[in-house]
């Protein structure tokens, strides 16, 4: 008996041992999955909370852990609101990471921990035109809803809406005509349009066009680039993602791009390393790394941080009267031009109509003349994306180039698109701009095309 006392004990320390050895080794070396979703857990939450005003206990079950890989349900997050600091670990301490909140530019992922690097990085003063909250849209935001019971069927229907609806704008000849909004939010909700982003960040690139400081055929863009065969690559080769570089951007676990978001404090530095592994301009392949870099080159363009930091504002926001948009920049300062802009669904509408008016807004020509038909041109190296940041087919027809046309929708159409079914489609031959923000992962098969469509034969 004795002999199976001291037994039991010897197992019992031996386990004891093994999850002690087990904790300390997550404790102190955590893997890089881990450390990807505390990272996540506290970027998103952050940007949630001090942007968007919402719950962050809501926020981390509902847009963290319940659309999201099972190691996330294990993830826990504090937030200090006084300090602007978000902290989430594995069971509050595994692989702890932290993002911080700063004036103007959002919340920024700080994976190496230096948290005072990152506040260097703020737009305090940011500028803000007059708004005129009672002028129709897109001067202000009352909008005069249409009469056409059609129209009010559609975005009223759940399939067609798509589970995980956030918001449904919809604008017909420059108004808004119709909008829904999902349980906990309204027009004053900035949302996430993640991979929408790219697309404004290629009308920044625009702007810098515009002013001489950039121009589409400008080959040698990195220093190291100079000396190798990357210094063929060109910036119009980048904005039609057809770089011929290396990136990953499987979001499954732990990849290039999130490697990136989540684990590097310099994102374009991490991108602008990476090999050539195709034929410049000769290769389609969509990289979250080659938007990142293009925000560093218009940055670059500037030269002065802070003239830089408040360009997306004084060049594009405020004029376009998009006043709660936020695109937010990295640990070191470079805008997150690939996935990090926050915006009401009206804001989101004013960018799909600028894009529609061609870049003029107001009159005023904002991007060069011709830039937006440019952008929308099928780059070289595919039949579905756009030489400038933007999709010609809608989700889910990427693989089957003409798909939308076959389906019923105008062939000039052309899309914004983002993960987890952020969308914007914009149709000038009826002057219409659709906008679909939700929560909505790819497992669940929605495509905007059938609202879309419906919408179309409604207002025509």
């Amino acid at each position: 008996m004795r002999a199976v006392v001291k037994f039991i004990k010897w197992l019992l320390g031996l386990v004891i041992l093994a999850v002690a050895a087990l904790f300390a080794w997550l404790y102190f070396a955590p893997p890089e999955l881990i450390r990807v979703g505390s990272g996540y857990s506290a970027k998103i939450v952050c940007s949630n909370v001090f942007i968007a005003g919402r719950d962050a206990k809501e926020v981390l079950a509902v847009d963290v852990q319940a659309p999201g890989h099972p190691l996330l349900k294990l993830m826990k997050v504090s937030v200090d609101k006084e300090r602007g600091l978000v902290s989430a670990g594995l069971l509050w301490v595994l692989g702890k990471s932290v993002a911080v909140e700063r004036d103007g530019v959002g919340c920024a992922s700080v994976p190496d921990g230096d948290t005072g690097k990152a506040r260097q990085t703020s737009l305090r003063n940011a500028p803000s035109a007059a708004t005129q909250p009672d002028a129709l849209w897109p001067d202000g935001e009352r909008v005069d809803a249409s009469q056409n019971p059609e129209v009010a069927k559609i975005v009223d229907d759940a399939a067609m809406a798509g589970i995980g609806m956030r918001a449904i704008v919809v604008a017909k000849n420059g108004r808004v005509v119709a909008e829904r909004y999902g349980e906990g939010f309204s027009a004053k909700t900035p949302l996430l349009g993640w991979s929408m982003t790219k697309t404004v960040n290629a009308a920044i690139v625009g702007t810098l066009v515009k002013d001489g400081k950039l121009a589409i055929d400008n080959k040698g863009l990195f220093a190291p680039w100079k000396t190798d065969g990357r210094a063929a690559i060109s910036l119009a080769d980048m904005m039609a993602m057809s770089s011929g570089l290396e990136f990953n951007e499987d979001y499954g676990d732990v990849a290039d791009v999130t490697r990136m978001l989540y684990l590097e404090p310099d994102m374009a530095g991490f991108a602008e390393a990476k090999p050539l592994t195709g034929e410049v301009g000769k290769v389609f392949s969509y990289s979250s790394g080659t938007a990142v870099m293009l925000s560093r080159l218009w940055q670059n363009a500037i030269g002065d941080k802070a003239k830089a930091l408040a360009w997306p504002r004084t060049a594009l926001f405020e004029p376009l009267g998009m006043h709660s948009a936020v695109l937010e920049t990295d640990e070191q300062g470079t805008f997150v031009g690939s996935s990090y802009l926050y915006a009401t669904a009206h804001d989101w509408a004013r960018f799909g109509q600028f894009l529609l008016q061609g870049g003029v807004w107001n009159g005023n020509q904002i991007l060069p003349a011709g830039f937006v038909d440019w952008m929308r041109e099928p780059a070289p190296a595919s039949k579905v994306y756009g030489k400038g940041q933007l999709w010609i087919e809608g989700p889910g027809d990427e693989e089957k180039p003409g798909a939308g046309a076959a389906a019923g929708l105008p062939k000039d159409i052309y899309w914004m698109e983002g993960h987890d079914g952020q969308t914007v489609a914009i149709i000038p031959s009826e002057q219409l701009v659709v906008v679909r923000l939700g929560l909505t992962p790819a497992k669940f098969g929605y495509r905007p095309q059938a609202m879309v469509g419906a919408l179309v034969k409604a207002l025509h």
